[in-house]
């Protein structure tokens, strides 16, 4: 559950009349939410025994087993949980309490022509819970993404080296409009800090988290989580050699596209000598083969072995 729950990225909802980032993982007859407001976090997990004594309490008249229910809760809850669904008519009524430290959503819809109440009671989130599940992964997308503007930086330089070439060999441009300066990284950091960042008017308490940094920030948590199962998995020395030598090749290949490219000519780069051509081993070491009788000899006194009978249930 922790891990399908840290996949999933935080969305921006509006429960209740409060904006709220939510994360919230359903199963079969389980499901774990997450809620924040930027000043603390909610959560709440519930299993199918807990889940059968609540719509109990709940609903005094329902009998139905958690499996027969359970699939209408979900369908319910989701747009509730999730900015995908942008629906105005919701199949449930929704309210936000709050009493404490804890946070309350109530739902009420119809099943089976019947009302059907429920609660998503969440109380507060542990610290290590909050690092794990939104501290960690978004200090990770900001350094992917100040990777992705270095980048970019490169790129641009080598354009501007290209138009130096063309301009030199007497190519000239037929519109005035689309000449530009040479890039200068430095002047444009300062200038974005010092113009463009004050007028996008970006406050602490933003919860802007839109589809772009939502699919970035499902890359590099299925990226880490991909890493610790492969680790996990491979826990003898041999497999701990093996992971370090594909280290750089799973580094490159959590970034996204974008950044992909760039990583790959920076390790061709760094395999590469001096003077461009790839470094070759001094040493070569070679293997004789065995003759070709001798394999056949071999063959043959295996093929004349007798085998042992099968110790099985019958004799």
């Amino acid at each position: 559950m922790e891990a399908a729950l840290f996949a999933l990225p935080w969305a921006p909802v509006n429960i209740g009349g409060s904006d709220l980032l939510a994360k919230a993982w359903f199963g079969d007859t389980q499901y774990r939410v997450l809620l924040s407001d930027l000043d603390t976090v909610w959560e709440e997990e519930m299993n199918a025994d807990d889940i059968q004594s609540r719509a109990q309490d709940l609903n005094k008249r329902l009998r139905a087993p958690t499996q027969a229910f359970f699939s209408h809760l979900c369908s319910v809850a989701r747009p509730s949980f999730s900015s995908q669904y942008d629906d105005p008519i919701s199949a449930a009524q929704v309210a936000l309490e709050r009493h404490g430290d804890s946070l309350t959503v109530k739902l009420k819809s119809e099943l089976a022509g019947l009302p059907f109440y429920w609660e998503f009671r969440c109380t507060t989130t542990p610290v290590a819970v909050v690092c794990r599940q939104l501290v960690r992964p978004l200090l990770a997308v900001s350094r992917v993404l100040q990777r992705q503007v270095e980048d970019l930086a490169a790129l641009l330089a080598r354009k501007d080296a290209e138009i130096q070439d063309y301009q030199e060999n007497g190519a000239v441009l037929s519109r005035a409009r689309l000449q530009t300066e040479p890039f200068d990284v430095h002047q444009y950091r300062e200038n974005f800090f010092t113009q463009i960042v004050p007028q996008m008017g970006v406050t602490l308490d933003s919860l802007g988290f839109d589809s772009e940094l939502q699919a970035l920030y499902m890359a590099v948590s299925s990226g880490k989580t991909g890493q610790k199962r492969k680790r996990s998995l491979d826990s003898s020395p041999a497999a701990e050699d093996n992971h370090d030598a594909e280290h750089d090749h799973l580094q490159i290949t959590d970034f996204p596209t974008g950044v992909t490219s760039s990583l790959a000519s920076q390790k061709q780069n760094n395999v590469k000598g001096s003077s461009g051509r790839p470094l070759v081993a001094d040493n070569k070491q070679t293997v004789p083969l065995p003759s070709t009788a001798a394999a056949g000899s071999e063959e043959r006194s295996t093929s004349r072995t007798k085998k042992k009978k099968a110790m099985g249930l019958f004799r």
